[in-house]
């Protein structure tokens, strides 16, 4: 599993001329699912990624969390964080997780974050979304189950 996070000012997506997710200050989160992935893997995504340190203290240096500056989130689904560009120029999507599997993590992602975040906002998964962001930095931040799951 693979989260990019950016800390935002706002975000939004779109879909068909019609935004379905909007937040303000918080993390845009690119979620890419693999067919290894699993529940277990995803609580410790999760975890992570909502205690992140990342936002300014009363001092300037990145020291509070989420939670500690009334951040939200807005979740976007992208297998293309899976793509696999060893070999020619068109990448492949192989490891990217099957749609039905990939679907059903992504709706527990969300679920799970709506446990301790107040406000989740989403994309639709397998949707042409058009998502805007002013990225606060910038930063941004890559977390790889591979590297977290131990």
């Amino acid at each position: 599993m693979k989260f990019v996070i950016q800390r935002v000012t706002k975000a939004s997506v779109t879909v068909d001329n019609e935004v379905v997710g909007k937040i303000g200050k918080g993390f845009l989160v690119l979620i890419g699912v693999s067919n290894d992935d699993t529940k277990e893997i995803a609580d410790k995504m999760v975890q992570k990624m909502i205690g992140l340190r990342i936002f300014e203290d009363e001092n300037g240096k990145t020291n509070l969390s989420l939670d500690q500056v009334g951040g939200e989130l807005l979740l976007i689904s992208q297998f293309t964080l899976y793509a696999d560009c060893k070999k020619g120029n068109r990448p492949s999507f192989i490891n990217a997780g099957k749609p039905d599997m990939a679907n059903d993590m992504y709706e527990y992602i969300i679920g799970e974050c709506k446990k301790s975040v107040p406000t989740v906002e989403r994309g639709i998964f397998g949707a042409d979304m058009k998502v805007e962001l002013l990225n606060d930095g910038p930063f941004t931040i890559v977390l790889d189950s591979n590297e977290i799951v131990k």
